[in-house]
């Protein structure tokens, strides 16, 4: 099983007074167990098909020229489009950040099939460090705790802060 999946289960038309409708498809993406959405016009595969032509060989896009309007027609666009992108993913060790970039995926060195800024078995020292932001530790919520002057304490509020925040497993 591949960590990065992909399918294109839908798509509509938009209309606006600006321009002329055209035809937006709903990417779901799979990475790690973790999925999320993103929305592309044709406009945007072709861009993305154009850019990856100069660091890969993809496959076949579907054609630009079509009526948009026939369902049928848009059909067969959505399942194209779909079969493209997973092309990309079946025939490339590591995939390009700019495949990545259009499929909102952030880029971890623990994502195989990804490229990092990083890794963890290179000779540099300073391209395999990552950064982090400084963590703040409280032992006590003092918004989810009832006030001192409250006479009946919330146990099942005390329990869970308790579990969250306090290390040790000993009762107090």
């Amino acid at each position: 099983m591949h960590p990065v999946r992909v399918s294109i289960p839908s798509f509509r038309s938009e209309n606006n007074s600006v321009e002329k409708g055209y035809t937006v498809f709903k990417i779901d993406v799979l990475v790690n167990g973790r999925q999320h959405a993103v929305e592309k016009r044709y406009s945007e595969f072709h861009a993305l098909h154009k850019m990856l032509k100069k660091s890969i060989k993809p496959p076949e896009i579907p054609s630009k020229h079509v009526r948009n309007w026939v369902p049928k027609v848009l059909e067969q666009r959505r399942q194209g489009l779909e079969f493209y992108l997973q092309t990309i993913i079946m025939e490339n060790e590591v995939l390009p950040k700019i495949f990545l970039d259009f499929l909102n995926i952030r880029h971890f060195p623990s994502v195989p099939k990804t490229e990092s800024c990083g890794s963890f078995d290179t000779e540099s020292e300073e391209s395999s460090k990552l950064s982090h932001q400084p963590v703040m530790l409280f032992l006590r919520d003092p918004y989810l705790l009832p006030a001192a002057h409250d006479a009946f304490s919330n146990v099942v509020i005390e329990g869970v802060v308790h579990g969250v925040f306090c290390p040790d497993p000993q009762p107090r």
